[in-house]
């Protein structure tokens, strides 16, 4: 049973560690900055990546410190994520986490983690997590992949129209909500 409770976070307000420089950290960075570009994230890792390098030139926020992971390197951080290829200094940043109450995601190792990073569906505003509970992220992308087709480029226009006609709807919460209900049926 999959217990995850889903939440979409504002990565914007928030200072992110990414634990390595290799194609994982690549892949976790990538993934963030397409959603949160403005996102402020701190990369640590002996060697780094070209793209990696790249990515640095063209967003502010990101920080890239060239250097082996030290549990110094959490200091005023909110999440951390973990993607080098020592099971040893992920099991390190995973242990260093927990005594410092932050949130980490070891890649590829669902046991070490507190949060999975999900497959993302992005249509305009509208965003839809995909989760396998960590079974199969393979599986997640090729869903994903499978929503982007079959929904349509006009959902931002459905979204656009129907916030319009919250913002015009009178009465408290409960009628706005069975307005918007009734509205939304159509939908089905």
């Amino acid at each position: 049973m999959n217990t995850l409770f889903p939440i979409f976070v504002k990565a914007d307000h928030l200072h992110i560690l990414i634990v390595g420089g290799g194609y994982v950290g690549l892949e976790k960075l990538t993934a963030l900055l397409s959603n949160s570009p403005d996102a402020r994230i701190t990369l640590v890792a002996p060697a780094i990546r070209e793209e990696i390098q790249t990515l640095a030139t063209q967003y502010p926020k990101l920080q890239l410190i060239h250097e082996p992971y030290e549990s110094a390197h959490l200091s005023d951080k909110d999440l951390v994520i973990v993607g080098t290829n020592d099971k040893s200094v992920n099991q390190q940043v995973q242990v260093d986490c927990k005594h410092q109450r932050i949130l980490v995601n070891v890649a590829d190792t669902p046991d070490l983690c507190d949060f999975y990073l999900s497959s993302v569906v992005k249509k305009g505003d509208l965003k839809i997590a995909i989760s396998t509970n960590g079974k199969s992220p393979t599986f997640a992308k090729r869903f994903r992949e499978v929503l982007e087709d079959i929904l349509p480029d006009s959902l931002q226009e459905t979204l656009d129209n129907l916030t319009a006609i919250r913002n015009q709807l009178k009465g408290d919460f409960v009628q706005k909500m069975e307005k918007l209900n009734e509205i939304t049926k159509v939908l089905r």
